[in-house]
């Protein structure tokens, strides 16, 4: 197994909380609340992109976890596979596939570079949400990204902006105040700016498609997206292919 672009004490932080996945109070909270937001909106670009949602698409979620993202596209019609080098939290992902159902999502523990190399052109629809900013080489894990695509494919990637900002809210209040996630979860000197993860796209082979900020409100406790705002969290998707860009 490649395991060149991998950071293992990244990969405990999470393993260690693997039978919490799916308590939807536990550790992974926060991911389970923002589920819904991601998930639509990576249908609204699939939609704006192909002309469909994620229905008979085949669909690539890498650095899956629990199978939070994965199991939700596999209910929306897709066929998903989601990948993952912590084995305990693919187990988890799978336990849940299996009580509740779902056959058309399935599970492997490989590191996404060598799958880029076993199933390049595969994809129709690839998905990296918050796992950019837990890795070495970030670059590495987007130009896999793109060699898994289909021609004329797409990709949404999330990730955290870089900033002051982002320090405050998304370490300072989500690891040390507001306790949405364990402390010690994210590094700061690893979170990426949209600038930098466009430069990376690009650089791979991508044109940018769209971008839009998450937010959140510690009181009423709410989640929403705006395009207006991408200081802290913020998803942008890019397009495999000849197509006009969506942005100018």
């Amino acid at each position: 197994m490649t395991t060149q672009n991998v950071d293992f004490d990244e990969i405990g932080k999470f393993t260690r909380l693997a039978d919490e996945w799916w308590d939807k109070n536990g550790a992974f909270k926060s991911l389970h609340d923002i589920n819904p937001l991601r998930l639509n909106w990576i249908e609204d670009q699939t939609h704006a992109f192909f002309g469909s949602k994620l229905n008979g698409k085949k669909v690539l979620d890498v650095g899956c976890g629990g199978g939070i993202l994965s199991h939700a596209m596999a209910v929306r019609g897709a066929e998903v596979l989601g990948v993952d080098l912590g084995a305990e939290n693919l187990q988890a992902g799978q336990i849940h596939a299996q009580r509740t159902g779902v056959d058309n999502v399935d599970f492997h523990c490989i590191a996404i570079e060598e799958l880029a190399k076993e199933q390049a052109g595969t994809y129709d629809v690839v998905t990296c949400m918050e796992m950019l900013e837990h890795v070495p080489n970030p670059q590495s894990i987007i130009t896999a990204c793109f060699e898994l695509l289909k021609p004329n494919g797409i990709c949404v990637m999330s990730t955290i902006n870089r900033n002051p900002k982002s320090y405050l809210f998304a370490i300072v209040g989500a690891e040390y105040v507001l306790r949405l996630l364990d402390r010690g979860t994210h590094d700061f000197n690893k979170f990426i700016t949209p600038a930098e993860l466009d430069g990376m796209a690009v650089r791979a082979g991508f044109g940018r498609f769209d971008m839009t900020g998450l937010h959140y409100n510690p009181i009423t406790k709410r989640f929403w997206l705006s395009n207006a705002n991408v200081d802290v969290n913020y998803m942008m998707s890019f397009k495999k292919g000849n197509q006009k860009d969506k942005q100018s």
